[in-house]
């Protein structure tokens, strides 16, 4: 499955995709925020789209003017999701590289992969989270319409062997019809 944008290409992984993944995933301002160290080789980025980058939801996220990877988001269902057991939740995750960072392209993104969640794969609550100090994603979350649920002190981070403290948040259906008839009266 394949999402247009105004701007953006949402698209499954390719292996090709892996030295466009390494540009990105080897900056050590954009991993760690997120909970995953920076990529040390294209061999790694490969390892990643076949076996993380694998979920029946999770998309590349590429310009339309070239289609190349320049970032990651994904509906993490039921299985794949610490936020939820529930069949008709899932959870938001998402990033970018650093160069595109403030365009506004992963809120382009959240929106439409948001809809597919409500409205194509009839989920009832979309979970997003962050952590302490990742105000961007903090941020992303806010301009899309999520609401703050609960902060847990002590999160465990396996993959940068640390705890940290995280924030959860969440979107119900109604809220996001709610929200998407408040934007389209503000288009006006």
């Amino acid at each position: 499955m394949e999402f247009i944008t105004e701007r953006l290409i949402l698209r499954p992984w390719k292996e090709t995709d892996a030295e466009s993944l390494f540009k990105y995933a080897k900056d050590p301002d954009v991993g760690p925020i997120a909970g995953w160290p920076p990529h040390k080789s294209i061999d790694e980025s490969r390892d990643v789209i076949k076996n993380v980058f694998c979920g029946p939801e999770c998309y590349a996220v590429c310009l339309k003017t070239d289609n190349i990877a320049i970032g990651c988001i994904e509906l993490k269902l039921n299985g794949s999701t610490d936020m939820t057991k529930r069949d008709d939740e899932c959870e938001l995750g998402y990033w970018i590289g650093k160069e595109f960072w403030g365009q506004g392209l992963i809120p382009e993104a959240a929106r439409e992969l948001i809809r597919h969640g409500f409205e194509d794969l009839n989920m009832n609550v979309i979970w997003c989270g962050y952590y302490e100090g990742n105000t961007r994603s903090k941020r992303v979350q806010e301009k899309v319409g999520f609401v703050y649920h609960h902060t847990c002190k002590e999160v465990p981070i396996p993959l940068m062997g640390e705890t940290r403290i995280g924030h959860t948040n969440y979107m119900t259906k109604e809220r996001w019809q709610l929200y998407c008839s408040t934007l389209s009266r503000v288009k006006k």
